[in-house]
């Protein structure tokens, strides 16, 4: 990373789109940084964690997030990943106007065109034709940001790391304020005002995000439900759906 904090892991001289490979242990993490290029960043193989002020990603395999230039960013492995992220020169692509970063669906053809673009003894009309097809391939879908960020206030931070670590925990407000010390009133107010959300909200939203490596681990949907709070499966869909977008098959295809 560069001092400015823009991180440069390629070499974009007569190409327009360069595809990075990064094997990422448990716990891997660039710091935040972002590029003068525009990213796609894709596992290859386990779980992205990719956070940026617009909010938070879980990406598997089957998507990808598109990071426009200059959009600082912080990546992470949830579990071991392998990350092959294509760089792409904004001047090669006018006609992708995003902002914001963008969930995008990894097809077939768009990992072979990763995977094809990876080589670096592609002649430059070959390159330059790929290039062009994997930016027509790019599709958004819509999946939502599940951000549960941390209140600062202590008493509320204590009650959202310790929902963090057992979202099977179902207790009100009010018998987690008498545990910090403080009212229900008072923990719903700082919920809102720190974290932009109720607490009912933030709680849902937690478990959703501690749901993902369960299923990007393949474990049974009951299963999963069960682990993070839920009575039922369809009861766990029914809250994936409307917080994520879709459900949890379409979002970790089988």
């Amino acid at each position: 990373m560069s001092r400015n904090g823009q991180h440069r892991p390629y070499d974009t001289a007569g190409s327009g789109v360069i595809v990075g490979h990064f094997s990422m242990p448990r716990g891997s993490a660039f710091a935040t940084h972002w590029h003068s290029l525009h990213q796609l960043a894709w596992s290859a193989k386990g779980l992205l964690r990719v956070r940026s002020e617009q909010g938070v990603w879980l990406l598997p395999p089957s998507l990808a997030l598109w990071i426009p230039e200059g959009v600082p960013h912080t990546t992470e492995s949830a579990g071991d990943a392998v990350m092959r992220a294509p760089y792409v020169d904004p001047a090669c692509c006018p006609q992708i106007r995003w902002r914001d970063p963008t969930v995008v669906a990894v097809t077939p053809l768009l990992r072979a065109l990763i995977d094809h673009l990876i080589r670096t003894d592609l002649a430059p009309d070959a390159r330059s034709r790929a290039e062009a097809v994997l930016l027509d391939e790019l599709r958004p879908v819509p999946v939502a940001s599940v951000s549960a960020p941390l209140p600062r206030d202590p008493r509320a931070r204590t009650v959202a790391e310790a929902l963090r670590a057992d979202p099977t925990d179902g207790r009100s407000l009010a018998a987690w304020g008498a545990q910090v010390g403080t009212s229900s009133r008072t923990l719903a107010r700082l919920f809102v005002a720190e974290t932009g959300l109720a607490f009912g909200q933030w709680r849902e939203r937690a478990r959703m995000q501690c749901a993902m490596p369960y299923l990007a681990a393949g474990l049974p949907i009951e299963s999963v439900a069960h682990r993070v709070g839920y009575a039922t499966a369809s009861s766990f869909t029914a809250a994936f759906h409307r917080l994520v977008g879709v459900t949890p098959r379409q979002y970790f295809p089988v």
